[in-house]
């Protein structure tokens, strides 16, 4: 009894859901899709990574860097990391490359390990290779630099 009252009881409100995604118009949905959703279209063109090896500047702290260089066919597993080749810090010297920063040496109680934390290992789950693609939403982020400047003008 208490069961089917529980069944028709969710089954009402999936309905009421449904009812109210129906009554909002098409047009009122914000999308960034360019076909009407029955519609497949072709896809673009994957954009071309920027492979300037140029550091870029973060734009918040304790921001990732991004990858300054192509990464297609990295193999990143349990028994490889093809980024410590060149960033494990004995590996610096020949590379050239920046050293991964030590906090990926540690693990949650801040205690330094001998090799790359497990919770660290997997490199791309933070660090991102930058795109040369259009923005296709406007940003209106504003740097910490930026926003002191604009305190201290306006405090005086």
């Amino acid at each position: 009894m208490k069961a089917g009252k529980i069944l028709s009881m969710i089954a009402l409100l999936g309905f009421s859901f449904s009812l109210m995604a129906a009554s909002v118009p098409e047009e009122k949905i914000a999308t960034l899709r360019l076909a009407p959703i029955e519609v497949e279209p072709t896809p673009p063109a994957m954009q071309k990574v920027i492979n300037s090896d140029v550091k870029q500047v973060r734009n918040y702290p304790m921001q990732p860097p991004v990858i300054p260089h192509r990464i297609d066919g990295y193999q990143i597993d349990l028994k490889v990391n093809k980024c410590m080749q060149c960033h494990a810090r004995n590996s610096t010297g020949h590379s050239q490359a920046p050293m991964v920063s030590v906090t990926h040496y540690m693990d949650r109680e801040n205690n330094f390990l001998a090799s790359l934390s497990p919770r660290r290992y997997y490199c791309t789950q933070c660090h991102v290779s930058q795109l040369d693609a259009k923005i296709l939403v406007e940003n209106d982020f504003v740097d910490v630099k930026e926003l002191m400047k604009h305190s201290s003008t306006t405090e005086h």
